[in-house]
């Protein structure tokens, strides 16, 4: 009787397809499995992921001297690019970037905020003022003063065009511009009780990325796009009233001329010491006589980065200062510090802030690349989190598992997009997906677990897979609608990860190709096409119907147990793939006397069609089936996943 049931079963199902393919003839689910975008290799590009013999990328390296007029809240000064034409075509002229336009009234980016306003609300009354602009190409070109500024982009033209393969050039001009109080999120400047603190960032005139896929890439800047950058070298030079602290992207250069002696030992304290060590104490935030080498007029700070794609600083007079030594891999210390009023100071707030830095790129060097900076900075700004080379803004209110959650994040994004250099303003989820996934392992591994992540528990985003309003992860972060943003850029790129490490391929082999991945593509530009075939040639998985699936579709996960029943023997568990996207089945088999095996069923058993029968060959009695018994996958139905109970009793 078992087996006649079992068999009926079996036969409807096979009925039910026969009498599917007598409508519509011999179908498949080619189209789930075969590629979607174009991944073949290019002549700079190679089909497994890595940059051609071929490729090239421009370089820019900058001058930078500026001086803060606290009074006027103006930064003003000059830059110097040396830019350098590694292309294969001459270039008549060049695209930069002027973000600080941004805050004017008719910028495109004020222009596209909603009237209630967003995260990326800036102020109204700033902008760049550009003057004296000088270009030529070698040493002995003759200089052109021709430019055209278009909202966030300034287009430079040379008198002869920069040779191809090489050809070096030099522009400079002088700028200025109104500190933004609200700096779209981003940077700006604070009043605390002391004195204002200034959050530098996107504040000198930059080069725009001319690359082998777009050419020139002059995206303007609106606010949730953020930004896509040339490496190189940086030297830079702040000048600031006597009594302010000065911190910012790369080493400090001048330590003896901007540090009392007192400040000087400390700082080599510091830099010797795991724990954290005050620079300038809560108390000695206006003892100028100790902290500082002069007590009255200017005084200029100098910093230097190599290999870099951006740089940031801070400057206030209210800044508790401390720091401690970061221990990398191989065996070079480096320094973690953090600046922050004395309304942020606490042991629950951002006294642990070095910790935390400390902790986070430990963590992040060993597991996946050594960081390659000779310092990295927290400092306390009305700044949700923000990142940059070396650097991060982050809320000076944050406290507890909140500021550790921010500083972690924030300099996880100095693997993705600082190391790893890709398009922010097209591709978030490459710098803010893959960071909010290597976040997950690192919140996991402080201080033995002292805070909590929760980013493998897929399911509690489910409420976001089925509402008709979501998006896909390919939506550009200026496109997105802002109330979909965190999970387009951030939540479920991470998700994604979090299945193809602990579902799909396991820690072993995701971990081979994600951390080959970073050495491969470490200070270039890679394209979401180099990610895909990279994991893939290294995993050694063709994984195009994840890619489609998750990555650029907005369909869901909805695998199914229809039926179990006991079949020759053995058991015959009936699967089915109900929702969008095909996906490995890992079964958690349960018997009746207590004991349990897993066994794991290969994506291709939906290449045929949509349902599947499974033998489970065993002479014990099955007493129930799941499907993800570790709950890896966000599926939409919590109610089919499982069998609960047999069927049928043999009774």
């Amino acid at each position: 009787m078992i087996r006649k049931l079992a068999f009926g079963l079996l036969f409807s199902i096979s009925v039910g397809v026969g009498a599917s393919l007598a409508q519509q003839g011999l179908a498949n689910n080619q189209a789930d499995f075969g590629e979607f975008i174009d991944r073949k290799g290019t002549y700079t590009r190679t089909a497994s992921g890595k940059p051609s013999e071929n490729y090239w990328q421009n370089e820019a390296d900058y001058q930078i001297e500026v001086t803060l007029n606290e009074e006027e809240h103006v930064l003003s000064g000059k830059v110097t690019i040396d830019y350098t034409n590694n292309s294969p075509e001459e270039l008549e002229f060049v695209w930069l970037q002027l973000e600080q336009n941004r805050f004017t009234e008719d910028s495109r980016g004020a222009l596209t905020t909603p009237i209630q306003g967003y995260r990326y609300n800036g102020d109204a009354d700033g902008g760049f003022d550009i003057s004296a602009v000088q270009a030529k190409v070698g040493s002995k070109g003759s200089i052109s003063s021709k430019y055209l500024i278009n909202d966030t982009r300034m287009q430079v033209w040379f008198n002869e065009p920069i040779p191809a393969k090489g050809g070096k050039a030099t522009i400079s001009m002088n700028f200025s511009f109104k500190v933004p109080e609200k700096g779209m999120d981003r940077m700006g400047r604070l009043k605390v009780e002391d004195g204002w603190i200034y959050a530098f960032a996107q504040w000198y005139p930059k080069m725009s990325v001319f690359d082998d896929i777009e050419g020139w890439n002059v995206e303007p800047y609106l606010g949730a796009g953020e930004f896509y950058l040339e490496y190189g070298d940086f030297d830079y030079k702040v000048t600031v009233p006597y009594d302010h602290i000065v911190v910012g992207s790369g080493k400090l250069m001048n330590p003896k001329e901007v540090l009392s002696k007192e400040l000087q030992d400390r700082y080599a304290k510091a830099q010797a010491s795991d724990e954290t060590v005050y620079l300038v104490s809560p108390d000695e935030i206006q003892n100028t006589e100790l902290t500082r080498p002069k007590q009255e007029g200017m005084i200029t700070w100098h910093f230097q980065i190599e290999n870099s794609r951006d740089v940031a600083f801070a400057t206030s007079k209210t800044f508790i200062w401390d720091a401690a030594k970061i221990n990398l891999p191989s065996g070079k210390t480096i320094l973690a510090q953090s600046v922050y009023p004395k309304e942020s100071d606490g042991e629950g707030a951002w006294s642990r802030s070095t910790e935390y830095s400390k902790a986070s790129i430990e963590h992040y060097s060993q597991m996946w690349f050594e960081f390659p900076y000779e310092t990295a900075t927290n400092v306390a700004a009305d700044i949700g989190g923000m990142e940059y080379p070396g650097l991060n803004f982050c809320r000076y209110t944050s406290k507890g598992e909140g500021l550790w959650g921010v500083t972690d994040h924030e300099f996880g994004h100095n693997w993705f997009p600082m190391i790893v250099g890709n398009n922010e303003r097209r591709y978030a989820w490459m710098d803010e997906g893959f960071n909010t996934f290597i976040n997950h392992y690192s919140t996991l591994a402080f201080n033995d677990g002292e805070y909590s992540s929760n980013l493998n528990q897929t399911r509690r985003y489910n409420n976001y897979f089925l509402n008709d309003n979501r998006e896909g992860i390919d939506t550009y972060p200026d496109v997105a609608r802002t109330s979909n943003l965190g999970m387009v850029a951030y939540m479920k790129p991470g998700i994604g990860l979090i299945m193809l490490r602990e579902y799909i391929l396991g820690p072993e082999r995701f971990d081979n190709a994600f951390r080959s991945y970073i050495k491969t593509w470490a200070y270039k530009h890679p394209q979401p096409s180099d990610f895909f075939n990279h994991m893939e040639n290294v995993a050694g998985e063709n994984l195009s119907w994840f890619w489609k699936g998750w990555f650029f579709g907005n369909g869901n996960i909805d695998l199914a147990i229809n039926g179990v029943v006991p079949y020759a023997g053995n058991y015959v568990v009936v699967l089915a793939n109900k929702g969008d996207i095909p996906m490995p089945v890992l079964l958690e088999i349960e018997f009746e006397d207590g004991s349990k095996e897993r066994q794991m069923i290969p994506v291709e058993i939906w290449q045929r069609g949509d349902t599947w029968n499974h033998m489970i060959k065993t002479d014990k009695k099955v007493t129930s089936v799941t499907i993800d018994p570790d709950k890896i996958l966000p599926d939409i139905n919590l109610g089919n996943d499982h069998w609960p109970q047999p069927i049928y009793d043999e009774d």
